[in-house]
This record gives C-alpha cells, structure tokens and sequence, in this order.
C-alpha cells in the first residue's frame, strides 16, 4: 500500500488494486489517547475519596475523530492528459538532427515511475487504463500513438494481407512483423498494431503467436478517419465506410455505438463523430458535456456514452457528488 498524491491533491491510499479516499469522520465522544500500560508512572496525589492511591495515565491527546477509507474512481483523466503531451508518430521515427529537440521531447516522456508519482490510481488500475487507452511502453517510456501513424501501420498490414494472401483471421506474428519492419515501422509498433486491432488465438511456447484482426475494431477506426474532417450525410459516409473497410469484413452501423451521433437537418441525415474515450471519466463532468452536446438525449443514444467501457465508468460513482 502507497499514498499517492501531488502537493495541490488530497492524498489517497492505493493498494495493488483499489483506489481509497482518506476521510475524517469527528465523533460525538472523543476518546483519550494515553500511553500502554506499564509505561506511564503514577501521579503524584492520585487517591480518591477514600484515601487509596489509584493508578492515573497521562493524556496524550484528545482524538476528535478518525480517519476512515472509502473506496473512489481512479483519476485516470490526468493519466490520459499526460500521455497526450507528446503521442508517438511518423517523426519519431526519423533520426532527429538537434540534440535539444530530443532533451526537450524526453522532458514530455513518463516511464512508469513517473506515472506512478502523478497519477492517483492503484498499479491494476492503472495498466488497465493504459490498455483502454492502447498505450505502448516505448524505450522505457509509455505512450499513446498518433492516429494518423497507426492508420499507416493498419493500412501496410493489410496491404500485405493481399500481397501475401494472408487470412485475416489467422496473421502468425512472425510474418507481420518482419514485412512491416521492411516496410520502414519499428518492431514494437508492428507488435503493437495486432495487439489494438486484433486478438491472439493461439500462442503455443516456442511457437509465434497467430492472430485474428477484429472485424469491429478495424471498422470503427476507418470510420473515425472518415470522420476526422467533420460531419458528412449519412449516404455519403456509408459509401465512403464501406469502401475503406477491408472486403473480407463487413460493416454495420451499430459498431459505431458511442462512436457517432446523427442528427436531421432538413431532409437529411448527418453523421459526425462524438467518441465515447473523447469524455471525462469524473460522472459530472461527464454529464456536462454530454448536455452541453445535446439539451434532450433519447435513451437509445445516450446509453453509449453512460454505461460501461473499458475504464469502467460506473465503477466512477463511488465515492462522487454527483
């Protein structure tokens, strides 16, 4: 067990998996504080009424209250804003020329120490939240990379998955890696590509890891990038969608559940991104945003953005003012 805090932050007490908020809670009776028995000696006139000395211990202090824990939320939002300082992309890659560039994006960098020292989350809770946000340790350092890079990174596999007839369903690890370390991307974010859009399905030891690329996963990330431009009618954005989208997956717009809202102008029916991993995770500020997006929500809409995600946001309630 840890406390863990910055100067400007109430202290909480972490534990391997629990976060805990440290609360005084007064009483109505105070209790004395006094020393064990034994290691205190007797006052001087201590007799009662009827003249027998009685043992007497010096009072400590008077204890007004005590200090209970209650379980609370991790405060993730601050770990998410930490690693978006400075997100891994196609510059990193190429060899910088000036020595306080690279001081100056090292001073950008957290390792897990450094997480660990900013970030009021017990150690379970937070790599859970470095794998909702498909943070990758780097050189010793943790990051998030930049869209547009993993989009290059997706967009070679499955290139390669043509060229070399590859079955989406079955990539051995072996064989991704070395074509896109040809193709100029560093080992660790080949890797890294399988792990944010796929899942492994056989990694026997001694033998490479096969892989299947998640039908859900890779749609919605085209459909973000469609969408990084702002709103499009919806006719458009499904011709584009499926268009982009590998042809051995099929797309259907109920991946896009706390991806996108659509709204009527006119006639029409417009599509624009609103992410649910865009929100903060504090319940209230959470609420805010969603009401200042919209006055009035539909149920069907706004159950999304509400219930659980990968950082457990109902698991936020505990211990807030909402």
């Amino acid at each position: 067990m840890a406390l863990r805090g910055q100067l400007d932050e109430d202290s909480v007490l972490c534990t391997q998996s629990k976060t805990y908020a440290i609360k005084f809670v007064g009483n109505s009776n105070s209790p004395f504080l006094i020393p064990p028995s034994g290691q205190f000696a007797l006052c001087e006139n201590s007799q009662d009424f009827d003249g027998e000395i009685n043992d007497f211990a010096p009072v400590i202090k008077v204890a007004p209250g005590n200090m209970e824990l209650v379980e609370v939320a991790p405060k993730l939002d601050r770990l998410k804003l930490l690693l978006s300082e400075n997100p891994y992309s196609y510059e990193d890659v190429l060899e910088m020329d000036f020595m306080e560039d690279v001081e100056k994006n090292k001073a950008r960098l957290y390792n897990w120490d450094d997480l660990v020292e900013r970030v009021q989350a017990s150690d379970e809770e937070m790599r859970n939240g470095l794998c909702a946000l498909s943070a990758v340790e780097i050189d010793g350092f943790w990051r998030i990379v930049d869209e547009k890079y993993m989009d290059m990174i997706l967009r070679m596999l499955l290139h390669n998955s043509v060229l070399n007839d590859w079955s989406l369903d079955a990539l051995n690890e072996d064989d991704v890696v070395s074509v896109l370390v040809s193709d100029g991307f560093p080992d660790k974010l080949a890797c890294h590509c399988l792990h944010v859009y796929g899942s492994k399905v056989d990694g026997d030891v001694g033998r490479s890891c096969v892989w299947r690329l998640d039908e859900s996963r890779v749609c919605v990330h085209f459909a973000r990038q469609i969408l990084s431009t702002g709103k499009k009618k919806m006719e458009t954005f499904m011709a584009e969608w499926l268009q982009r989208i590998p042809g051995r997956m099929q797309a259907s717009f109920n991946m896009l559940e706390g991806e996108v809202l659509t709204e009527k102008l006119g006639v029409e029916t417009w599509v624009y991104s609103f992410s649910v991993s865009s929100l903060p995770l504090t319940p209230a500020e959470r609420f805010n945003m969603l009401f200042r997006e919209r006055s009035k929500w539909e149920w069907k809409d706004l159950q999304p953005y509400i219930r659980f995600d990968p950082i457990s946001f109902f698991s936020l309630f505990s211990g807030s003012d909402i």
